[in-house]
């Protein structure tokens, strides 16, 4: 994995011409990371080819998260125009590999990340699109779009959507708040004098507080244990079960589809691994009585045999 052509008249331009440059990550997008090393100093550069990418938004909300005390990459390169950023180097220290290799530690680092909202969720909101219904619907539909197609389901798609606007007009409406919206243990860095570094926000939206409380308790990427979940709720605070239930289906159905985009468009099959893990969370937040309209869609259109068991065989 190399950086475009033109990343290193862009490096040049930045002070770091003739620095060694070595694949540091990818993502679900089409954004790239490589750390670039020169004569002891380190940066990330961030590859974000357009027309697919846009880096102003990450632009926009890193000065927002920064002008409130929070610790997103600082930036010391960018041309905004060809899709290059360089970025502060946060090190390694990712929360899902420190909680890996400190079990113990656990509580304490996600308590940290649960006290950073409260904090972010105390400020005012960045100038941000709305998290409103037209994105829910646009979200939820990429499970019908992309996972009942990949099951060979024909599903009933306008019962659905009605479904899922009946669960959100029966709730109540709050302040929005900064949502970063992917805000979950491998987009969150400990750093070296305790603080958390933040990556990954450029598709924050303004809207309900539970949205990362739900990124960040029923991720994906990594079991969270009920008793972790409930405790950390609780830590928050006045969190409002019906949203989070809401939310929580949201995300979980939104990644279903997004996840078999990935592997059926993308050719990424890798994430087919986290498919029963989803599901699980899915099922048990429309468990809830506020879910009935989507619980009973699912159970009217999406068989047991369609659900986790089919990931599990595509995942091997």
């Amino acid at each position: 994995m190399t950086p475009r052509e033109a990343a290193s008249g862009f490096l040049q331009s930045c002070g770091w011409g003739g620095a060694t440059v070595a694949p540091l990550a990818g993502d679900a997008s089409f954004r790239r990371y490589f750390r670039i090393a020169d004569a002891g100093r380190a940066a990330v550069l961030m590859d974000a080819p357009p027309p697919e990418e846009d880096v102003r938004p990450f632009l926009a909300v890193a000065e927002h998260l920064r002008r409130h005390g929070f610790h997103p990459p600082a930036i010391l390169g960018a041309d905004e125009d060809a899709g290059f950023l360089l970025l502060e180097d946060f090190g390694d220290t990712l929360m899902r590999d420190a909680v890996a290799a400190d079990p113990g530690g656990e509580h304490a680092v996600y308590a940290a990340a649960i006290d950073l909202l409260k904090s972010l969720h105390r400020c005012p909101p960045a100038d941000l699109p709305p998290y409103d219904r037209a994105v829910v619907q646009r979200e939820t539909g990429l499970f019908t779009q992309w996972y009942a197609p990949a099951v060979g389901l024909a599903v009933d798609e306008a019962g659905y959507q009605a479904a899922w606007d009946a669960v959100f007009a029966g709730l109540d409406a709050v302040s929005p708040v900064t949502v970063l919206r992917d805000y979950h243990a491998e987009n969150i860095m400990l750093l070296g004098d305790g603080a958390l570094g933040l990556l990954d926000f450029q598709d924050a939206l303004a809207g309900h507080p539970a949205y990362d409380l739900v990124s960040l308790l029923q991720d994906a990427r990594r079991d969270v244990a009920p008793a972790l979940e409930m405790a950390m709720l609780a830590r928050y605070g006045g969190i409002d079960r019906a949203a989070y239930a809401a939310w929580g289906a949201q995300r979980n159905a939104k990644i279903l589809g997004i996840f078999t985009r990935l592997w059926k468009r993308d050719g990424k099959p890798r994430y087919l691994s986290y498919q029963p893990r989803v599901w699980r969370y899915l099922e048990h937040d429309l468990m809830h009585p506020a879910l009935a309209p989507v619980r009973d869609w699912f159970d009217r259109n999406v068989p047991a045999a369609a659900r986790a068991a089919h990931w599990q065989e595509h995942a091997r």
